[in-house]
């Protein structure tokens, strides 16, 4: 397997995008035509599930071993023998699939020719940035659901109905990687508390509960931030993973970053940066010990390095493991401590 993973477009109909949920969502089909591509596929590698019709990604499916040739049927209008054994990732409804208009704009690429004449062709391999940037946004759109209703002038019963039929296997697929996410938010916002300080968690995350407990009930949750910014700038705050304030004075702003990219987290941090740029607010980015290196080379492309300051000297890197040691070791003295102590238990995103 390569250091990092490659990412490969895999295009659905509704058909064949319901027949691969009813099949337990472990193999993707392809038409013969494709297998001298496909076996240049690596386990570890990423398909990029695109739903034709819809023209939304709607899935993120990691590749658990080599390709190979089977004319079993499971598809109905194709035998479809060239396959792929996958884990999914992320797989979302229709609903809250991303939009291909929306990302593009987002990334500001809607006069980049790139990316129409590659949804033509499944198992194209895309660029890495521009494959971890939808992986991105599809793991942010699970674990940040945002609905988009489907108008039903323009899609068949079948497709609407299959929102609903998926619902609950996606449901139970998301439900695995939140668990560290979680517990991370939930040590920041009770460190948070602990140090007698306001605390804010992400706008989406609000019901979330960690080891039996309401994040909403720890002393010092706010219901609502105060309206200091303008509403661009507060859109953006509402969704950061974790805030410390005091009197209505953000202190710190977390990302936590625990999936397969940490390029969402950054882009948020970068946008408010740029929306504010004279706010002297610390960030960090908190990350897995074994993403240090990761972490730095996002926080270091050339589009946040632009910046003035360069993201990299305004960010600094929170290990796990670095996180969890001083929350323990520090509960003694935890009245006592100025927030600021977060810190040093955090370190430098610039090589500095």
């Amino acid at each position: 397997m390569a250091s990092e993973p490659n990412y490969w477009l895999a295009l659905f109909n509704q058909s064949t995008w319901r027949t691969f949920l009813e099949h337990g969502a472990r193999v993707v089909g392809f038409r013969q035509t494709h297998w001298p591509r496909l076996q240049t596929v690596e386990s570890g590698d990423y398909l990029l599930a695109y739903l034709t019709g819809l023209s939304r990604w709607i899935g993120l499916l990691a590749v658990t071993g080599p390709a190979y040739l089977d004319t079993t049927p499971i598809w109905s209008e194709a035998p479809l023998p060239a396959r792929l054994p996958v884990k999914p990732a992320v797989l979302l409804a229709p609903e809250t699939a991303v939009p291909f208009a929306e990302l593009r704009a987002q990334m500001g690429l809607d006069r980049d020719a790139f990316w129409t004449g590659p949804l033509r062709r499944s198992a194209t391999c895309w660029p890495r940035a521009r494959g971890e940037a939808i992986a991105e946004a599809l793991l942010d759109a699970q674990f940040h659901p945002a609905v988009r209703p489907i108008d039903p002038r323009r899609y068949p019963r079948s497709l609407r109905s299959l929102a609903t039929d998926t619902a609950p296997s996606i449901r139970r697929i998301g439900e695995r990687e939140p668990g560290t996410h979680t517990e991370i938010q939930w040590l920041l916002l009770k460190l948070g508390s602990d140090l007698g300080l306001d605390i804010w968690v992400a706008r989406n995350d609000r019901s979330r509960r960690y080891a039996g407990q309401r994040f909403a009930d720890l002393p010092g949750f706010l219901d609502a931030l105060p309206r200091q910014f303008d509403p661009n700038t507060m859109q953006v705050i509402e969704h950061i993973d974790v805030l410390w304030l005091r009197q209505g004075a953000i202190l710190a702003a977390f990302e936590i970053e625990c999936t397969s990219t940490v390029y969402s987290g950054l882009l948020r941090l970068a946008d408010l940066v740029t929306m504010q740029p004279n706010l002297a607010l610390p960030l960090y980015i908190v990350a897995p010990d074994r993403r240090r290196d990761k972490v730095q080379r996002e926080v270091s492309r050339p589009s946040f390095s632009r910046l003035r300051p360069p993201l990299n000297q305004r960010c600094r890197l929170l290990r796990f493991s670095h996180l969890r040691v001083g929350v323990q070791q520090a509960q003694p003295l935890l009245p006592h401590l100025d927030p600021e102590f977060i810190r040093d238990l955090s370190e430098a995103c610039d090589g500095n």
